[in-house]
């Protein structure tokens, strides 16, 4: 069922100014998992979890990730039914004529406008080669992978998000709760090249 059917994920969901419209529910993850495709073992212990689809540029189902409702130490769990598949999130929904930006959760990427979300670090890219992509990571300044993913995109001479000082919240789905218009300060703080570099500096100042 859509995850709207459903009064507690539809007020997770909500709460967060997403769309539950756009996502699925599972009472019974595991159970259901292994109806698409045979992925646990055992099926013990059990839970529930909202279903985000990732479909591919021609709208076929490729996987999906279940996201826990609750406090877990496996807060997502990314089943592929194409291995062959990029593990991406909003393939269909993208104009690759347009800046395309690459974030890291589905969720981020579903408030920001022509947005593609890695669905785990081996997400591959390839699949957008030719596109206009410019990088959006979360505005973690101490968090040192996050610093190094962002600086290994300044040295490819990559287009990459920084974001300005003024801005505490560490991602997407927060500025929006903030009331922080996120399409606006992305499009205007996307930088490359050496002015990259100089903005980079300071925000890791923060």
């Amino acid at each position: 069922p859509k995850a709207s059917s459903n009064p507690v994920a539809k007020e997770y969901l909500e709460k967060r100014k997403l769309n539950p419209e756009k996502f699925y529910f599972a009472d019974k993850f595991k159970e259901w998992t292994n109806t698409q495709k045979v992925t646990f073992d055992t099926i013990g212990r059990d839970e529930s979890r909202i279903i985000i689809p990732m479909y591919d540029r021609d709208n076929n189902l490729i996987g999906f990730q279940g996201r826990s409702l609750v406090p877990n130490s496996v807060k997502y769990i990314t089943v592929m039914l194409d291995e062959e598949a990029p593990k991406i999130y909003g393939l269909d929904t993208i104009d690759k004529k347009l800046p395309v930006y690459v974030v890291e959760g589905p969720f981020d990427s579903s408030l920001l406008n022509n947005s593609v979300a890695l669905c785990g670090a081996d997400g591959d890219i390839r699949c957008l080669e030719g596109s206009d992509l410019v990088f959006v990571y979360d505005n973690e300044p101490r968090n040192r992978e996050i610093v190094g993913r962002i600086g290994k995109c300044i040295e490819r001479n990559e287009r990459v998000v920084i974001w300005p000082k003024g801005i505490k919240e560490k991602d997407i789905n927060d500025m929006v709760l903030s009331g922080i218009d996120v399409n606006n300060v992305v499009e205007s703080h996307t930088y490359s090249g050496l002015e990259a570099k100089v903005k980079f500096t300071e925000w890791k100042k923060v």
